[in-house]
């Protein structure tokens, strides 16, 4: 299994590639490929493809992690840039309103209508566990059983009947790849707790080892406590290694390099990383 970091926030020191708010990321499994999110916008993504000698038409699946721009934004670029009909999957809810009041009402949703997406690729929207690679890659689907500790304090909200209420973010979803090592947990940007999308990932696979978790942890504005008892939680769930950046925010990357030292890897732009 290998997985490319095709766009970050960060791209690394002295380094070709292109970094952008948002995340991406290309997994090879099983002889297939899938891209993870799609960053912010389409244009970085395909440049750092074309810098890993990778070709958009070879992509067999797109996954969206959750609606925010920053991780659907590039999508309709790269199904235009794939050129074939694949399959999108995604929560059912992903094009929901979405929308921030502070400092102003602004939307941060995926940035399309679904008749836009449906010309050019084929929704799979479901809000449950499945196997996308049979054996070897899952949907977590919705992580429902949430930590009380990792409870989102993100104002962003929907509309239900007419009016404005919060949004709890139940499209956050993520991969897991089940390897010969034990399991690598792919997030967008844990909106549902990462911890809580951990023990879910080895509550619908039956495997307790965790090899890694890869993406971003939403920890940016978390306190002390909160940071200290997810590296604790990790820690006591056999997390081998860390791979982490986006929303992870500088002093929870600093709590987790403490604590794994050498397992410990700030993600940037194409990073390759290989697990057997």
């Amino acid at each position: 299994m290998r997985i490319y970091t095709l766009v970050e926030d960060y791209s690394g020191y002295e380094s070709p590639f292109l970094a952008q708010h948002g995340i991406s990321f290309l997994i090879e499994a099983s002889g297939r490929r899938i891209l993870f999110d799609t960053g912010q916008s389409a244009e970085p993504l395909l440049h750092n493809m074309g810098l890993l000698g990778l070709k958009p038409r070879d992509v067999d699946y797109v996954f969206l992690s959750h609606c925010h721009y920053d991780h659907t934004g590039g999508l309709k670029g790269v199904l235009e840039s794939i050129g074939r009909r694949i399959p999108v999957i995604a929560h059912p809810d992903i094009f929901r309103p979405h929308f921030i009041t502070e400092p102003h009402l602004r939307s941060v949703g995926i940035p399309f209508r679904r008749p836009e997406i449906e010309e050019l690729g084929d929704l799979i929207l479901t809000a449950e566990p499945f196997e996308i690679i049979n054996g070897t890659v899952y949907s977590t689907g919705e992580v429902r059983e949430r930590e009380m500790f990792e409870e989102s304090e993100l104002k962003v909200y929907t509309l239900q009947n007419g009016s404005p209420v919060k949004d709890r973010l139940m499209d956050d979803m993520s991969l897991v790849v089940k390897g010969p090592e034990g399991l690598v947990v792919v997030s967008g940007c844990s909106h549902a707790g990462i911890v809580g999308i951990v023990k879910h990932a080895i509550r619908i696979t039956g495997e307790r080892r965790v090899k890694a978790v890869i993406g971003g942890f939403h920890l940016i504005d978390a306190g002390r406590e909160r940071i200290e008892r997810t590296v604790k939680a990790f820690l006591e769930l056999g997390v081998e290694q860390v791979y982490t950046g986006h929303c992870t925010g500088l002093r929870a990357e600093a709590a987790f390099m403490d604590a794994y030292g050498e397992g410990f890897h700030k993600l940037h732009s194409g990073m390759i990383v290989d697990f057997g």
